[in-house]
């Protein structure tokens, strides 16, 4: 069904797990508007709370020069112009990346020190929330949960950041993706670098096996996926519920998409 009140978007994201779901538009004119649950503030409207969840879009407090959205399972970031990044909602583990840590904010808060971004993704679930964003140098920073390294690619020092950490070894990533307890990359040169919780339970960067030509990555909770220049699709990761069509956990082409 039809979105009500909504007919400029530039770009879409859904966010939340199973018990906790939300959605949220980018605007022509740069603002934002979210719908759905807002107990931790993921709406960014200046509410939060079960009592303040919405079943129509509203917009985002402060939010008039956007140019790129995300959200994860409890939070909520959006990429400015000026290249700096605004992040909104459970702020657990400092995924909000504004200093501070063990609060919500139902209002945008200002990531520090990134001036320079033009890509940025959230992810993660209830106790694995982190946010990264990708650098103008093809760098990437990462903060919030390090459980597992997928914000630093260092599972051995996994200790949460509430401010930005750049990620050892990428410098010339075109893309990024983030999943519950895991990050990936995109290489200039079409490969794939992903780190945390990753299927064959490594938590170092591993570079994916078979994938020299992607062109887009995306993360689900547990599983990734890349799209190839020949308009092939390879998934890899978990497939508790069918989502790889496999079994294995290596890339596999998913079926009926050229290759």
């Amino acid at each position: 069904m039809r979105v009500n009140g909504i007919t400029d978007t530039t770009a879409i994201t859904a966010g939340g797990d199973e018990f906790n779901s939300y959605s949220c538009a980018l605007h022509q004119t740069g603002a934002v508007s979210c719908w759905g649950s807002n107990s931790t503030g993921q709406l960014g409207n200046g509410q939060s709370g079960e009592d303040t969840d919405s079943s129509v879009p509203v917009r985002v407090n402060g939010i008039t020069d956007t140019t790129a959205i995300t959200a994860g399972s409890y939070h909520s970031c959006a990429l400015h112009q000026d290249g700096t990044i605004t992040c909104w909602g459970n702020n657990k583990y400092g995924q909000l990346g504004d200093g501070a840590i063990g609060y919500f904010s139902s209002v945008p808060v200002e990531v520090q020190g990134i001036t320079d971004a033009t890509g940025i993704a959230a992810g993660g679930g209830i106790i694995t929330s982190h946010s990264c964003a990708l650098h103008q140098t093809g760098a990437m920073s990462c903060w919030g949960n390090n459980q597992y390294g997928q914000s630093t690619g260092d599972w051995q020092d996994d200790t949460d950041s509430s401010v930005p950490v750049r990620v050892d070894g990428i410098t010339d990533a075109t893309a990024i993706t983030t999943g519950e307890g895991h990050s990936c990359v995109l290489h200039q040169t079409g490969t794939i670098t992903c780190w945390g919780i990753l299927g064959a339970e490594s938590f170092e960067p591993l570079e994916v096996e078979g994938i020299s030509d992607a062109t887009t990555i995306t993360a689900g909770l547990f599983h990734s996926c890349a799209l190839h220049q020949t308009g092939a699709v390879s998934c890899w990761g978990s497939n508790g519920g069918g989502q790889l069509g496999n079994g294995v956990w290596l890339p596999k082409f998913v079926v009926g998409f050229g290759g």
